[in-house]
């Protein structure tokens, strides 16, 4: 079982980088402390480790292993922790969540496989096969990730109900849907089913628009970054400050703006990036095909740090200003 028996998926959960030496090996000392600098921003409810941000994609198993431990090692104790599943097979995918479990993640978040590309999701029994044999090894809580339409990877709304049904440990749904109607959607029915499901907005160059429908939390690379704004952008808007909803946006804007540009791929290397600009990282190295950045890029990531505020004050957390 996890460390956190009883986790529900909700609230601040931020989704932490990878640090990596030159050699591209992995950087545990700036990896522990960059994930330290996430988990433990007051008010976060959880961190996530081996997803997009952390470049699962370049992984190996050992390695997803290995990240995880050393998350456990820093901050396990202090936060749940939420262990990506990314597996284009459901074999593979299942040992990843078995040995999720035995090494003491809280939850799982379940990406869909790329195999199901090209019409696959159109079948729903390809999707609850690939849940159901992840839910037979553990018991951990799981958030289904949904991708947007033009990935060719989304559930279809009523195979994400179907699944809710047959695999009741599916408690939070990751949004990516990028669609607001059926993000109000998904809200106002999964979450006030029988057995509700949560659902967490990774709309984050949208966050406010998206949390003000009623979400009841939020995953985000760029809490990577920024993850004291976003714990004071939920807090205000679930206590009905629009004002200080507003104020905070207004220095959540840039930033978002800079993250999500084109070419969208390379988002968590701006995140990277910044980080190195504030003094929370030494180096940004990614693992290719992703490449490092040009200097007119990181000029403008500099701007955008500056027109939040960030950047003048170091690598100091404050919402005060």
């Amino acid at each position: 079982m996890g460390r956190f028996k009883d986790f529900e998926p909700k609230g601040v959960i931020p989704a932490t980088l990878l640090a990596l030496n030159e050699d591209y090996s992995i950087d545990e000392k700036s990896t522990r402390r960059h994930l330290a600098d996430c988990a433990l921003v007051e008010g976060v409810a959880a961190a996530t480790v081996n997803g997009h941000a952390s470049e699962v994609h370049a992984c190996t198993f050992e390695e997803q292993k290995r990240i995880l431990e050393i998350s456990l090692e820093e901050v396990g104790d202090k936060v749940p922790l939420v262990n990506g599943v990314y597996a284009d097979g459901s074999h593979e995918a299942a040992r990843i969540a078995k040995m999720s479990d035995a090494a003491g993640a809280s939850c799982l978040l379940v990406f869909p496989p790329q195999s199901l590309g090209m019409g696959g999701v159109e079948r729903p029994e390809s999707i609850l096969t690939h849940f159901k044999m992840i839910a037979e090894v553990t018991d951990l809580p799981i958030i289904a990730f949904r991708y947007p339409v033009s990935s060719g990877l989304a559930y279809p709304y009523e195979s994400l109900l179907q699944l809710f049904e047959e695999v009741p440990t599916v408690r939070a749904i990751k949004d990516w849907c990028n669609d607001p109607m059926l993000h109000e959607r998904h809200i106002r029915t999964f979450q006030s089913l029988d057995r509700p499901v949560n659902v967490l907005t990774t709309h984050s160059a949208w966050l406010m628009a998206s949390l003000t429908m009623g979400a009841n939390g939020l995953l985000s690379g760029a809490g990577s970054v920024i993850a004291d704004l976003q714990v004071a952008l939920f807090r205000a808007i679930k206590g009905g400050d629009l004002p200080a909803a507003q104020a905070l946006n207004d220095r959540i804007y840039p930033l978002v703006q800079a993250f999500y540009a084109a070419p969208f791929v390379d988002m968590h290397n701006r995140m990277k990036e910044c980080l190195v600009m504030l003094g929370r990282l030494e180096q940004a190295v990614m693992r290719p095909p992703l490449m490092k950045l040009h200097q007119q890029e990181l000029d403008r990531l500099r701007a955008a740090l500056e027109e939040s505020g960030l950047l003048n004050r170091g690598a100091a957390r404050s919402v005060a200003e």
